[in-house]
């Protein structure tokens, strides 16, 4: 079992108590049709292309509550409980270790892994993966020297191939709580998902 399921499970159990079992095997049989669109991401050299998995699952389980008649508050809701304890960290382990990678932004090893990170991300061979440009300038980061911007979303791309374009935005929420996790706070002025050309990651130290 993929280890992010059992937040699925525990979430859907406390919502549906009587019938959860079904929603899951429901979920299930949707995610067997969408996770063929993002079975590329498990080899693609393209490291942000290996989220999709999970947001194969996620929208197999939006899928599944709006064939429920859920309105999308109610979906949105039980999306966030799901997102949010997947995130989290369970120990001061897993807290360590989300909190480090901004501390190592001035580092040689940080310079020589964005530049990597940034040949890896700029260019994609999947025309339904992901395309991002990393961003080292401090003038354009708010001097902490790290930004993304995402010029092709593959959540998007996924969503609205299968008419599902408008949940995607549920997703982006996400990006602040694990910034924060982090030790960041997110700036952001766009999304593709709400029309913008990009979507801009900028972060500042809190």
């Amino acid at each position: 079992m993929r280890r992010y399921k059992k937040h699925f499970i525990n979430t859907i159990r406390h919502h549906f108590p009587d019938n959860y079992k079904n929603i899951i095997t429901d979920i299930d049989n949707h995610y067997f049709t969408i996770s063929k669109d993002t079975a590329f991401a498990t080899t693609s050299s393209n490291p942000i292309d290996k989220r999709l998995d999970f947001c194969a699952y996620f929208l197999a389980l939006i899928i599944s509550l709006d064939q429920l008649k859920l309105q999308y508050e109610s979906i949105k809701r039980i999306c966030l409980e799901i997102t949010t304890e997947y995130v989290r960290p369970k120990n001061r382990f897993q807290l360590f270790l989300k909190r480090l990678p901004p501390k190592l932004i001035d580092t040689w090893f940080s310079s020589v892994l964005l530049k990597w990170l940034h040949l890896k991300t700029s260019k994609n061979q999947n025309q339904d993966g992901f395309i991002a440009n990393i961003i080292t300038d401090k003038n354009e980061t708010y001097g902490l020297g790290y930004g993304i911007d995402i010029i092709q979303c593959g959540i998007c791309k996924l969503f609205q191939k299968h008419n599902y374009g408008k949940y995607s935005s549920i997703l982006c929420e996400v990006d602040e709580l694990t910034s924060a996790l982090a030790g960041l706070k997110l700036i952001r002025n766009g999304t593709i998902t709400l029309g913008a050309k990009k979507c801009d990651f900028r972060f500042k130290r809190l």
